[in-house]
């Protein structure tokens, strides 16, 4: 397995379970991707019915620490804790802090990766839970980034999205002008973002999902972060004074509460933990410069905060709603107890035997898929893409206003995940199996790319991995009623 993603963690134990040696590969010291940093809520959002095998023995799990039933959710360190203790259980070998760097194949099969340090892993078949598409990308194996034109698929919600109101949008006007001429940084102009339903290969905006406390012995004060620059934060300055009195927390972020006095911050409104533009280099960059994207994020965020708790040009009530929180004093110590995982919303995602779309998420239920592994039902959700500088007429004039682009929301029934959206082309790569950036287009993967759903296909990924093995076959070949037989048995659900 390569990515101690909760999907990862899930594909491991599955496979585990059906006696398989399993090594779990990680470039971080963290397991548990954004389950464990910092994302506490699960975004499970109504579909609780839907989650079933061992995405729901997890949650399980961590309900035990809190004498619960179940927790959907929970504090990062609880989840991390519970993660790793169920790995040693199943007794999954764990190898953090191991990037990789190259695959060794031999004609259709890959026969090992290797680090960057050297370091060799063999095995019958592969695992791709990575949030990034790392090792598909390195095998090889064909895939996309970013969105699709409306043509691509035939998808009537793909591409660019109009500049419409929505409660991502600016609901009052901010001058896109920086002093002195052009525009303010990460706005685009209007002119170069081309017209709505074309494709242009941008992925949604990343943020870091915060995990703050009002608990006072455990809580560190939102204070100056080190290099931090006002003048970074002119478009907030600027929304917060058109705002006016109106001007709330809500604006800016949306607080989930998580038990013992501790909350999970997510992004919320056209300006906030969000950094528009800053993650399209993102999935096809190096480490070093994902380190750089990922502290570009991260100092972003932190500044924010600190702006937002404590600048005086911030009205006091909005003040005092943040200034209530710090940092936890017992969340992330290895990361000075800022989440250590940054919310990479997509990346690449694979193109494989079978390519989900907005058709099989809209599609008429009375087709049967015949290889369903686990169900879907999350909303088709895109996060904000970019801030445009659009030409709003205010006669007698027309001024360069600053609106976002790409946010996208639109329910869907729950679906099923067939198969062979985990499976490469056959002629690609025949022992390699893909749970989290499956073969999906960019809209059908916005309502896939939710943390229960990378589990629910890591559980079908890794007893796939194991049946493979058992009988020494391409990853395509499994036999489709047993793998089914033995994930409803486990608890999977394969039907609404």
């Amino acid at each position: 397995m390569y990515g101690a993603t909760a999907g990862g963690v899930v594909a491991a134990i599955a496979a585990a379970r059906q006696g398989l040696r399993v090594a779990l590969a990680d470039p971080t010291e963290h397991v548990g991707g954004m389950v464990s940093g910092g994302l506490g809520r699960t975004d499970v959002e109504r579909q609780e019915t839907l989650i079933g095998g061992l995405a729901r023995e997890l949650f399980a799990r961590i309900g035990r620490r809190y004498d619960a039933t179940i927790a959907w959710r929970f504090e990062p360190k609880v989840a991390e804790l519970v993660m790793r203790e169920w790995l040693d259980e199943a007794g999954v070998t764990l190898w953090p802090q191991w990037r990789l760097a190259e695959v060794e194949r031999c004609g259709d099969h890959i026969e090992a990766i290797v680090s960057d340090n050297g370091d060799r892993l063999d095995a019958h078949c592969f695992i791709d839970a990575s949030y990034e598409g790392d090792l598909l990308a390195h095998a090889g194996v064909s895939y996309a980034v970013g969105r699709d034109g409306q043509s691509r698929f035939g998808e009537s919600l793909a591409g660019r999205v109009e500049l419409l109101p929505n409660h991502h949008q600016f609901g009052v006007a901010v001058s896109a002008a920086a002093q002195g001429g052009g525009l303010l940084p990460y706005v685009q102009p209007y002119a170069v973002i081309g017209p709505p339903g074309h494709g242009d290969g941008k992925v949604q905006s990343y943020c870091y999902r915060i995990c703050l406390t009002e608990d006072p012995p455990h809580r560190l004060a939102l204070t100056e972060p080190a290099g931090y620059d006002p003048d970074r934060y002119i478009l907030v300055r600027r929304y917060l004074a058109a705002l006016a009195d109106a001007a709330d927390l809500r604006h800016f972020m949306g607080i989930g509460q998580l038990p013992n006095g501790k909350v999970d911050v997510n992004s919320g409104g056209p300006v906030s933990t969000n950094l528009l533009g800053a993650s399209w280099d993102y999935p096809e960059a190096d480490a070093k410069r994902r380190e750089q994207i990922a502290t570009e994020h991260r100092t972003w965020a932190q500044g924010l905060l600190y702006l937002l708790a404590a600048d005086t040009a911030v009205p006091t009530r909005l003040r005092q709603q943040l200034g209530r929180f710090g940092l936890p004093a017992d969340e992330f110590p290895r990361t000075e107890h800022w989440p250590p995982q940054l919310y990479v919303r997509d990346a690449r995602r694979m193109l494989g035997e079978y390519v989900l779309t907005q058709h099989d998420l809209q599609a008429d239920r009375s087709q049967r898929v015949t290889d369903t592994v686990g169900m879907g039902g999350y909303n088709i959700d895109i996060r904000e893409v970019q801030w445009v500088a659009a030409p709003i007429s205010r006669f007698p004039d027309v001024f360069d206003e600053v609106l976002t682009e790409g946010y996208l929301s639109v329910p869907v029934p729950p679906y099923p995940l067939p198969y062979r959206v985990l499976l490469p082309r056959r002629d690609e790569c025949a022992n390699l199996l893909v749970s989290t950036c499956v073969s999906a287009s960019h809209i059908a993967f916005a309502s896939f790319r939710m943390e229960p759903q990378f589990m629910i296909a890591g559980h079908a990924a890794g007893v796939a991995a194991a049946l493979a093995v058992e009988s020494d076959s391409a990853v395509h070949d499994v036999d489709i009623g047993r793998l089914q037989a033995i994930l409803r048995t486990q608890g999977q659900i394969l039907e609404p």
